[in-house]
């Protein structure tokens, strides 16, 4: 055997080694988030708050399930389970310290579509004679639910497959314009869903392109067939949430505990409808009886499955859009990081797992965190009306249209557009329409980007320092962007701003560990990569200043503003001044709508030497770094 031929060889048996016991130990860490953050659990501080926050959320989680598996076309009971399994699962899987998943609004409006088409209630007649061995239920029910159960199972399988072939990366192309116009659309949808129990009316199921205006339409065709006992309950239970939500809010500093509202009315409307007999007496529909236990596990029909892609798909993106939008939002919020991947491969294993314990499609709820709900409901009107007021968050969303208008335009287009396609045909739908336009759009706006010429810093430097007589400046670091700022390339941005403030540190930690700290990846970068406190505090008391040139900066949309002013914010927090030279009109203004900035130091100058020579008006600085480039 030649030298080569014995080197290949050994190189080849290198590669193929078994994987030593850290190697294993970093991946279970990665993979199963649960054994990074249990040992460190702080029983004495978190376990008293952890407990009354569970409790309060497995109240919520009751009520809710109840409403969201009717929502789904099935019984009520799978409510509860699919309020149990998917929240253990991603306990286990997912990063969202502050995520409730569970069912799902959105999901199971777009899983009923698969129930209503393949078990319609025309068939409920011909099975309801015979029950089944699960719970005592009908065949009737056991059916309904096997679809949403194949609905999830494949929904969730789809998720995973995203998190093999790493697609979970792929979310920076849903802009936020986008996914507040689908999440919006889809809680309109549900809204109408529930308009038959809000007025007490017979309708058949009405779904597909255009059944949203199809729904109005047979609803003001039989306006007389209201019933006046179901919308006055109605609108009283959702003048009683809206009201104590609102005042919750508001005195939630000066009160300990919440009252529990949707607790309230639920008990009120169940004595009510006891001691009235609703149901024979005004014709109201009832909850009715919810069986005892859980069945034992059962694979869902694996020979529908062919004849629920369409929904599954619909379950994947639509729920996974929506609940990484959440996970992100409080990972920014109280400062540590989501991985996207991680993320898809959570609510993957909370979908397919929990469908052999008759669950329905789960994902991670806004209105969770807007309420609490709890158990007993017994009118459908009733939790008609949490519903809708749960979805309130979604719905509000609304006022973000002044918001686009005011930033950029073109995206106050794309999320009208977006809406309009999302109640015309369906949440997938109008989300794929979004995410299309929006890359056509930048597409078509990258060709008439100009580079512009770089100024030569190290003269302004050099008659900084002659001005000054040779006193120097501390730390001002001078980035220039030259490039157009969206949502294709502001996680890049990010990045290069990071790497352009370690480069400078000698005792900088490697990149790849700076995403296990709590702290923002930015901040560490500023104050030499360390995540420890006492660096911090050091490093907040040598006062830097950061100067980014947007000469280069040719176009901009939503999510490139809100990164400027992220920036922007994160810095002011560790006592960094940020200055913004040569910006333009639409960028001062986008930039003081969006982050509200009304700070007492001017940020925006026209030059960056009139930048430079504000830092030295200030006599706070000693030292003027190199310049560099983004």
């Amino acid at each position: 055997m030649t030298g080569a031929k014995r080197k290949k060889k050994s190189m080849f048996w290198s590669k193929m080694h078994p994987p030593h016991y850290e190697d294993i130990k970093q991946w279970c860490r990665r993979r199963l988030p649960i054994l990074e953050w249990a040992p460190h659990y702080n029983l004495k501080e978190n376990l008293l708050p952890d407990t009354v926050s569970g409790i309060m959320l497995a109240v919520q989680q009751v009520t809710q399930g109840l409403a969201f598996a009717i929502l789904s076309s099935v019984h009520p009971v799978f409510g509860l389970y699919g309020s149990l399994f998917p929240a253990i699962i991603y306990a286990i899987f997912g990063m969202g310290r502050h995520v409730a998943t569970g069912t799902f609004a959105l999901t199971s409006l777009i899983s009923a579509n698969a129930v209503e088409r393949l078990v319609p209630q025309s068939s409920r007649n011909l099975t309801m004679q015979s029950n089944s061995s699960v719970l005592g239920l009908s065949d009737f029910e056991v059916q309904r639910i096997g679809v949403a159960a194949a609905v999830s199972f494949l929904g969730g399988v789809i998720q995973v497959a995203m998190f093999v072939l790493q697609l979970g990366s792929a979310t920076f192309l849903l802009t936020e314009p986008v996914i507040s116009a689908m999440t919006t659309g889809a809680a309109t949808h549900v809204v109408t869903s529930q308009v038959k129990y809000l007025l007490g009316i017979k309708m058949p199921y009405i779904s597909g392109p255009l059944g949203f205006f199809y729904i109005y339409a047979h609803v003001f065709e039989n306006i007389k067939s209201v019933r006046l006992e179901a919308l006055l309950l109605s609108l009283l239970s959702i003048v009683v949430l809206v009201l104590v939500k609102e005042l919750n809010e508001q005195f939630k500093r000066k009160i300990k505990v919440v009252l529990p509202v949707d607790l309230v009315l639920i008990i009120a409307a169940s004595f009510a409808c006891y001691c009235t007999n609703m149901e024979d007496t005004y014709g109201l529909e009832v909850v009715g009886h919810i069986p005892k236990g859980i069945p034992p596990p059962r694979a869902p029909p694996m020979n529908i499955l062919s004849a629920v892609v369409t929904e599954a798909f619909g379950v994947a993106l639509v729920g996974y859009v929506a609940s990484l939008a959440l996970a992100q939002g409080s990972a920014k919020k109280f400062k540590y990081s989501v991985d996207d991947n991680q993320e898809v491969l959570a609510h993957g294993l909370s979908n397919v797992i929990p469908s052999f314990f008759f669950c329905i499609p789960s994902a991670a709820a806004m209105g969770r965190t807007a309420g609490l709900y709890s158990t007993g409901a017994k009118t459908q009107c009733v939790l008609a009306s949490i519903i809708v007021v749960g979805l309130k968050g979604m719905l509000i969303q609304f006022r973000d249209l002044k918001k686009y208008w005011n930033v950029d335009k073109i995206d106050w287009g794309i999320w009208v557009s977006t809406y309009i396609f999302t109640i015309c045909f369906a949440a997938n739908v109008g989300l794929l329409f979004g995410v299309v336009c929006t890359i056509a759009i930048v597409i078509g706006r990258f060709p008439r980007a100009k580079t512009l010429s770089i100024k030569n810093m190290k003269e302004m430097e050099f008659k900084v320092k002659t001005e000054t007589d040779d006193e120097s400046l501390q730390q001002v670091k001078i980035i220039s962007i030259n490039n157009p700022l969206v949502f294709l390339n502001v996680k890049k941005f990010h990045m290069d701003l990071i790497n352009i403030m370690q480069k400078e540190n000698a005792n900088n930690q490697p990149l790849d560990d700076i995403s296990k700290c709590e702290q923002n990846t930015l901040l560490n970068s500023l104050s030499n990569g360390n995540c420890n406190e006492e660096t911090a505090q050091s490093s907040s008391h040598d006062k830097s200043a950061l100067i980014l040139d947007c000469s280069g900066l040719t176009f901009f949309d939503y999510s490139g503003v809100a990164m400027l002013v992220e920036v922007y914010m994160d810095c002011k927090d560790q006592s960094v001044d940020v200055l913004l030279a040569n910006c333009t009109a639409s960028l001062i203004k986008a930039m003081k709508y969006y982050g509200n900035l009304d700070s007492e130091k001017p940020i925006f100058f026209e030059s960056v030497s009139a930048a430079i020579s504000n830092i030295y008006s200030n006599k706070n600085f000693n030292k003027l770094s190199d310049h560099s480039e983004v």
